[in-house]
């Protein structure tokens, strides 16, 4: 008996090996199951195939990065988010016993990526300015006097979910010098960036002509190139599109559906219409999802009860500018306007949001009497 299960599991893991998966035709049944629905209708799979070689993070930003400052900064924050990677991979989930400005508790992994990205943008030398989430003040890091730009980040989103070994993510918003932060709107943004770090470290980032996403630690060969050169990071999708349209829907603060009757309408007919809950109480794999499924919506309606939790510079402006560039949309939760047409009048300024597919935040601002 023992035999025959060893067997077993040993023919379904060579079944799936990558050596032999090339040479398996799956029958026209099968292959149904990969396309935009799974066997259960409910559940999304990849559609994206592997390619036969991936461009660097130097080829891209070559291409698609004009500015040769803001190519700096992206490259400087990118090796940052692959140190907090490695940090992550190791520390421990422990309660600080501190708190930040908010009364959170700090934990280890907090602090760990704060400091992190503390030293990055001190030894930047296009950084001008530097604010985190753990402490909303804006300081300045510029030492030399040439910086040129403000960053402003939330170094590990997902506090609540990092002990279950959940993804969780860092989010950065760039302003240039002639505007800063304060007084400056989303749409200033000279780029924003947002890694999430599970099972693969991805970071989106915006560019000239869209959204991109890079991974760190792997390419097709295993990292190092034939040419003995190693490759920390490869454009894993290029020009990422949202589709207007969509059947993932990740509804936050649900408590306002309470006090809301419009969110409390919008959920049902989530439901009604069968669409796919996917919520994980992490802001950044919750709206990620977006660019690697195509699609997806994302609402945080706030009211009396429930008011605003995520901050605008740190969270919602960095995001909302990837979704915009890849042909989504954002509504600030208030008016029914972009998100990135909102005036930054506070470091820790709070907003509702809803981000995503176009039509799906149409409708949010619909069922919610929001007009433009």
């Amino acid at each position: 008996m023992k035999f025959a299960v060893a067997f077993a599991l040993f023919t379904s893991v060579a079944a799936f090996s990558p050596a032999d998966f090339s040479a398996v035709k799956p029958k026209a049944s099968v292959t149904a199951l990969y396309g935009e629905f799974g066997a259960s209708s409910t559940s999304f799979y990849t559609k994206t195939e592997k390619q036969d070689s991936y461009e660097s993070l130097d080829s891209i930003l070559d291409a698609k990065c004009s500015d040769g400052q803001v190519k700096q900064v992206i490259k400087d924050m990118l090796d940052v988010c692959a140190e907090i990677t490695e940090a992550l991979r190791t520390a421990l989930v422990t309660v600080e016993g501190s708190m930040n400005d908010f009364g959170d508790a700090q934990l280890s992994v907090d602090v760990i990526a704060d400091n992190l990205i503390w030293d990055a943008v001190k030894a930047s030398k296009v950084v001008r300015e530097g604010a985190s989430e753990e402490d909303p003040i804006v300081r300045d890091v510029d030492e030399s006097g040439d910086g040129e730009f403000t960053v402003c980040w939330d170094p590990l989103d997902g506090s609540s979910i990092v002990d279950n070994n959940w993804a969780v993510g860092t989010m950065m918003g760039i302003w240039p010098k002639s505007t800063g932060l304060i007084g400056a709107k989303g749409r200033d943004q000279v780029t924003s960036l947002v890694a999430l770090y599970g099972p693969r470290t991805t970071v989106l980032v915006a560019l000239d002509d869209g959204t991109y996403e890079f991974s760190y630690g792997c390419t097709p060969e295993g990292c190092q190139l034939p040419d003995g050169t190693f490759e920390p990071w490869i454009c894993s999708r290029s020009k990422i599109e949202i589709s207007p349209d969509c059947k993932i829907f990740a509804p936050a603060n649900l408590r306002a559906a309470q006090d809301l009757p419009g969110y409390k309408k919008l959920i049902d007919h989530f439901m009604e219409n069968r669409y796919t809950l996917r919520y994980s109480g992490g802001l950044v794999p919750d709206v990620y999802q977006q660019f690697t499924k195509e699609q997806g919506v994302f609402s945080n309606p706030t009211s009396e009860g429930s008011p605003a939790k995520l901050r605008l510079a740190f969270e919602a402006a960095p995001f909302a500018l990837l979704v915009e560039k890849a042909g989504g949309k954002t509504s600030d939760g208030v008016s029914g306007g972009s998100i990135l047409d909102v005036q930054i009048n506070a470091v820790d300024q709070r907003t509702p949001i809803c981000i995503g597919s176009a039509n799906e935040v149409d409708r949010f601002n619909e069922m919610l009497c929001l007009l433009e």
